[in-house]
């Protein structure tokens, strides 16, 4: 057996599970979109209409606020927890990291149960306060699943930095803001913009939480459920969901060039 028959079969079974599950959906999705009377203008279609442009950047809008909030949580969290050993830290960092085994609809359950018409905000505060139908709830839902994962991946980064460079910079008198400013951030970029998209992208693609919590706002998720189910819009259905596609993924490479090929400075 030649080497080269033996890598193509090694490659055989990727290839077959890309074709299946990837690259021929991707096709019917493409394809999908033009299956309309308006053919390739279904994509016209979606710049003509004021409710698609709307919830395509109030869904950009939320994913890049969870995004932003969900760096700045997580990375003062993952430094603290990963300099700092305190009897409890395996607890607290299995409670931030807990998110991550529960679907959006429980998600968003969580949000209504404490923001909701029933909830406990709503019953402790004198105005009736209601905001789990609104795009804070929407925000705060995205928020809770997308902490644990910036955490996790800003702490491995973190495990990496060369507590010389630190050392240094204090020796040479810098204020701990500088250090954070001109030695920690540089060093934890490339994990910062690669855990950035990833809460991005995932905020953008969120269906169950938005399921429970978007009554009251649209975004795009949403917009293409109702598309395909109760309108049977299935060109258009399949047209917003290439454009979701089409930025996140342009998101994505644009991650992946500035975030190079390490993760984190140091040794």
């Amino acid at each position: 057996m030649s080497i080269r028959f033996f890598t193509f079969a090694c490659l055989l079974p990727l290839i077959s599970f890309a074709l299946a599950f990837l690259a021929l959906p991707l096709v019917r999705l493409i394809l999908g979109a033009a299956s309309g009377e308006a053919g390739w203008g279904v994509y016209w279609q979606i710049l003509q209409t004021p409710r698609y442009i709307s919830a395509l950047l109030q869904t950009i809008w939320i994913s890049a606020a969870v995004t932003l909030a969900a760096l700045a949580i997580s990375t003062t969290a993952a430094l603290f927890l990963q300099r700092n050993r305190f009897p409890g830290r395996s607890l607290l960092l299995s409670v931030l990291t807990l998110p991550l085994a529960f679907p959006g609809v429980v998600v968003g359950f969580m949000i209504i149960l404490l923001a909701g018409r029933q909830g406990l905000v709503n019953q402790l505060t004198p105005g009736h306060t209601v905001f789990a139908y609104s795009s804070f709830g929407l925000f705060l839902g995205y928020l809770y699943f997308s902490i644990p994962r910036v955490l996790l991946t800003v702490m491995a980064a973190a495990e990496k930095l060369d507590p010389a460079l630190e050392e240094a910079a204090r020796t040479l008198g810098a204020p701990a803001w500088r250090v954070t400013w001109d030695v920690l951030l540089p060093a934890l970029r490339p994990a910062l913009i690669a855990s950035g998209a990833i809460a991005f992208a995932t905020a953008m693609g969120a269906f169950g939480t938005a399921f429970t919590l978007a009554t009251d706002i649209d975004v795009l998720p949403m917009v293409i459920y109702t598309e395909f189910t109760l309108s049977a819009n299935f060109a258009m259905a399949s047209a917003l969901s290439v454009v979701l596609g089409l930025v996140t993924w342009g998101l994505l490479l644009a991650a992946r060039s500035l975030s190079g090929g390490t993760i984190a400075a140091g040794g």
